[in-house]
């Protein structure tokens, strides 16, 4: 009993952590073909959900229109566009949320979390079934 009572703790701290240290804030995109830097997204909590949008593209980006998009976001500028959508904590990394891939036009589920041992990096992974890509986004200070 005193050890399950100490493993849940240590559970909830590390959740607490996660979520007080937290992954809102600036975020450097990185390119996971190129591995060039590609815009800033701007990751913040709203109703208990994470969201994200971009706020920069910088100059290694290769569309300032989302024109592979479909529904509202066709052809629309990709600053100020969401693109992380209804991210929940839980099991200690957020997730049953989507992201949006401005270039291709494509949502994907979405889980992401800070890397081990380096809160300024953080691990975001968008799937369709079993296939995944990840990359890893840098903190702006």
């Amino acid at each position: 009993m005193k050890n399950t009572f100490w493993l849940l703790a240590a559970f909830l701290v590390i959740s607490v952590n996660l979520s007080a240290q937290g992954i809102a804030g600036k975020w450097k995109t990185i390119d996971d073909e190129t591995g060039k830097p590609k815009s800033h997204i701007l990751l913040y909590e709203s109703n208990n959900m994470l969201f994200g949008k971009v706020e920069t593209l910088l100059s290694d980006a290769s569309t300032s229109k989302c024109d592979k998009c479909s529904g509202e976001r066709k052809n629309q500028p990709i600053v100020g566009m969401i693109i992380v959508e209804n991210m929940e904590l839980k099991d200690g990394y957020y997730q049953s949320g989507k992201i949006l891939d401005p270039k291709k036009g494509k949502w994907y589920n979405c889980k992401m979390w800070l890397k081990e041992g380096d809160s300024n990096t953080l691990v975001v992974r968008g799937a369709v079934g079993p296939f995944y890509r990840t990359q890893y986004w840098q903190r702006i200070q």
